[in-house]
């Protein structure tokens, strides 16, 4: 099939550039940090190689290397590099779009392409100068998953760069590099791999995918090899670019009118009733609704927290771990802007993020507070809220499709060690609700040691909660719809990337008994 990112702009929800660009048939935001030059460009776009002092105008390839290089490097996230080297490279839209699908294309299919490379280097890959890596990584990703870029262009492109920037053994190791890949295409895919025999389930679905193979056995223990699989195909499809309507200034048929005015095709969401989500166009957040406070920029499955809560009128709530503040807001939005949110994160500049949304949708009733969520059991008073969300920290493994280079930067210890965190925030806030009042936990990851497990360890520890199935019958019917949830609801759900398109997301509601 083909998948599609909307070049250079951010559509979706601000922390992702998407563009338009075929890749093969098969399975496959924000503001960005720092400004000045591009990462790790020198006066002359080359990376470490000196130069005239001239500024020659970058390619596309050029700020994809270059970015490529310095999420590597740094270990930074990919939308933030990406978002500050298109600001300043002034790329047009469609090489803007080009720079996006290789930047996240290469990240997502590092483990097939340094695959194919490895049968192609002669003395390995370890070997390899780092940007030299990458620039093989990105240029193999052209030849193997992408249609509507010639091999010729990727080839010859990858040779004017690797002369640039470094010498001519260099661009002679990288030409016959990609000209043999492109003569043994079929052999090295990511299809020829995964159907070598004798290979385990995990290690099929990861060389086929392009994940960890200990990432992919987890997922087939958790949730059986066909689920895993589709799982890991998901991670590597473009996300959806979505909104949530402020119901306080208009509707979501009021939305999709001035979306399509701005030149933007959307649709109301299948999944939550404030949803729209975008099918293409331009930036969704610079728009005028944006900017009147009519809709927020968030992913589908986010925008399920706030209903599944069931926040009301005058009630008082907590939302522990609230920046940017997209949670807090709705569930300002759904009180009428009657009561109290206290929108509690640990920095202060985050802080002000929270301020400035709630002042942009309207919203005074959103309280924005510094402190470390582990020490609002101490700071507010016992059952002093009808409601506490814990959006808790966690492993992001539900947003892979966003940011690719999780699953190549994050480890079982990781897992481990961030689900003894959560453990302590939901311990330290469960004295804050009152009887009868409810506590919300969610996360953006699809571990069931973040989620499930972890809400079974609470239950077991707090005899004085208990799951709550008193779901909106809306919310229930759009979940069993998307296959998330049966007749066995117990008060839980694990939406998966696969469910609907939308991010992986844990959401629970647990009820203090009276």
């Amino acid at each position: 099939m083909s998948q599609e990112r909307t070049g250079g702009s951010t559509v979706g929800n601000g922390n992702r550039p998407a563009n338009k660009f075929n890749k093969k048939s098969r399975p496959a935001g924000a503001t960005g940090t720092g400004a000045g030059k591009k990462p790790g460009a020198k006066p002359n776009g080359a990376a470490g190689q000196g130069g005239s002092a001239k500024r020659r105008p970058a390619t596309a390839r050029e700020v994809a290397l270059d970015v490529l290089i310095k999420v590597e490097r740094e270990q930074a996230f990919s939308n933030l590099v990406l978002n500050a080297a298109l600001q300043h490279a002034e790329l047009s839209r469609p090489d803007a779009g080009l720079a996006t699908e290789l930047v996240y294309g290469t990240i997502q299919r590092k483990l097939s392409l340094d695959y194919a490379l490895a049968e192609l280097a002669s003395k390995g890959l370890a070997k390899l100068e780092p940007w030299v890596l990458q620039l093989l990584r990105l240029s193999a990703y052209q030849i193997l998953f992408l249609d509507r870029v010639p091999a010729h262009a990727a080839v010859n492109e990858a040779v004017t760069i690797a002369k640039r920037r470094g010498h001519a053994g260099i661009s002679g190791m990288v030409n016959g590099m990609l000209r043999n890949l492109i003569r043994r295409r079929e052999e090295l895919s990511p299809i020829a791999a995964a159907g070598q025999p004798g290979l385990s389930p995990a290690r099929r679905i990861a060389l086929r995918h392009s994940y960890p193979e200990w990432l992919a056995a987890r997922w087939i223990a958790a949730y059986g090899e066909a689920a895993a699989e589709r799982i890991c195909a998901a991670g590597n499809e473009p996300p959806r670019a979505s909104i949530r309507v402020n119901p306080l200034r208009g509707t979501r048929e009021n939305a999709i009118s001035m979306l399509a005015d701005a030149g933007i095709e959307a649709e109301a969401s299948t999944l939550s009733p404030y949803g729209v989500v975008a099918r293409r166009g331009g930036s969704l957040a610079d728009t005028i609704g944006f900017r009147d406070g009519r809709w927020s920029v968030q992913d589908e499955s986010s925008m399920l927290v706030a209903q599944a809560a069931q926040p009301a009128a005058g009630m008082t709530v907590l939302d522990c771990c609230a920046a940017p503040g997209g949670k807090s807001t709705h569930l300002a939005e759904l009180m009428g802007n009657v009561g109290r949110v206290v929108a509690n994160d640990l920095h202060p500049h985050k802080r002000a993020l929270i301020e400035q949304q709630a002042e942009r949708l309207g919203l005074s009733c959103i309280e924005a507070v510094t402190g470390d969520a582990a020490e609002l059991g101490s700071r507010f008073a016992p059952s002093s809220f009808d409601l506490v969300l814990l959006d808790a920290p966690c492993s992001g493994l539900g947003v892979v499709a966003r940011k690719p280079e999780i699953k190549w930067t994050k480890s079982e210890e990781d897992i481990a060690a961030i689900a003894s965190i959560q453990h302590q925030l939901i311990d330290s806030i469960a004295n804050l609700v009152k009887p009868g009042g409810r506590l919300v936990y969610s996360t953006c990851t699809i571990e069931r040691d973040e989620n499930e497990r972890q809400i079974d360890r609470f239950l077991q520890q707090h005899p004085d909660y208990e799951l709550d199935t008193n779901w909106p019958d809306e919310l229930l019917a759009s979940l069993r719809e998307a296959g998330a949830v049966g007749a066995d609801f117990r008060g839980d759900v694990q939406l998966l990337p696969s469910h609907v398109g939308s991010d992986g997301f844990y959401i629970a509601t647990l009820r203090r008994r009276a």
